[in-house]
């Protein structure tokens, strides 16, 4: 393979862009530190650091393949290798196939149960390319999909699942409303001339407000789930930390424009480590 492929293959996988594995990534962890009791092994924290890098990408090789015919038409996706002819679908489809394996043999050294949960995962993720064409909230499809490292790490830690993750995971469903709908605002144009459906379309003149709601809700959830078990103060901060990000993503997002809609988006991975960091010391200074 020569650099000029290689780079297209980095490119189709957003290798240079990690704020989209980033996003996947905080949950998941937080969600393995408290399944653990604060407590994760190395183990685990290595196949869920790794295989959430790996399924990310392969997830974005089987999104640029769904999409090529759409992304043409709008500005932000014009020029991605598949949409320009650059790589072929087989090309694209080959390496996520591939990333997705790769996945998956990590996710064999846990445990069974894990490796159940995997497919349910990997259906979700799968349908979601395809949901912008028929439900008027795609959105909430990712969010399944990318809220789902959470059961996924207690089935691995615990061998089961308990209603605690499906808190969590939608909590952190109403997190990738927030933010994917920002996402979608920086296309708007774009997707009502093309004719896809997106949160951003639906909501109207409400976006902004319900990114907001989506916001609160989402560190509602987890601060409840999580107040019993952390250091109060730990939490208490990381909560008012948090919620001055969303307030900053409010001033970026309020008018509407395509710059600040896509700067509020890229830096949610840093509203997600904030509360990872507080589950982490809260878990060790209880």
């Amino acid at each position: 393979m020569g650099p000029d492929k290689l780079r297209l293959y980095l490119d189709l996988i957003r290798w240079n862009r990690p704020a989209g594995w980033l996003l996947l990534l905080w949950p998941s962890l937080s969600a393995l530190w408290m399944a653990s009791g604060g407590l994760p092994s190395v183990h685990l924290i290595l196949v869920f650091v790794l295989g959430t890098i790996l399924m990310r990408s392969a997830g974005c090789c089987l999104n640029d393949v769904a999409d090529k015919d759409f992304d043409r038409h709008v500005k932000r996706t014009a020029q991605r290798p598949v949409t320009t002819g650059a790589l072929l679908v087989r090309e694209a489809l080959g390496l996520g196939a591939l990333l997705a394996l790769l996945a998956f043999a990590l996710v064999l050294t846990t445990n069974s149960v894990a490796v159940l949960w995997s497919f349910a995962a990997l259906a979700v993720a799968m349908a979601y390319p395809f949901a912008k064409r028929f439900f008027a909230m795609p959105q909430a499809v990712l969010g399944v999909a990318f809220s789902f490292g959470i059961p996924m790490a207690f089935a691995a830690v615990q061998s089961h699942v308990p209603m605690l993750a499906w808190w969590l995971l939608l909590g952190n469903l109403f997190w990738v409303l927030a933010y994917d709908t920002q996402y979608a605002m920086v296309d708007r144009d774009d997707d009502l001339r093309i004719g896809m459906k997106t949160s951003a379309i639906t909501l109207g003149a409400w976006d902004v407000p319900v990114v907001m709601a989506c916001y609160i809700t989402y560190l509602l959830l987890w601060g409840v789930v999580l107040w019993p078990r952390v250091n109060h103060l730990v939490l208490g901060v990381g909560l008012v930390l948090a919620l001055a990000q969303v307030a900053w993503h409010f001033s970026l997002i309020r008018a509407r424009t395509r710059e600040g809609c896509f700067q509020a988006f890229r830096l949610n991975h840093w509203l997600g480590a904030t509360v990872f960091a507080s589950v982490v010391l809260g878990y060790a200074w209880r």
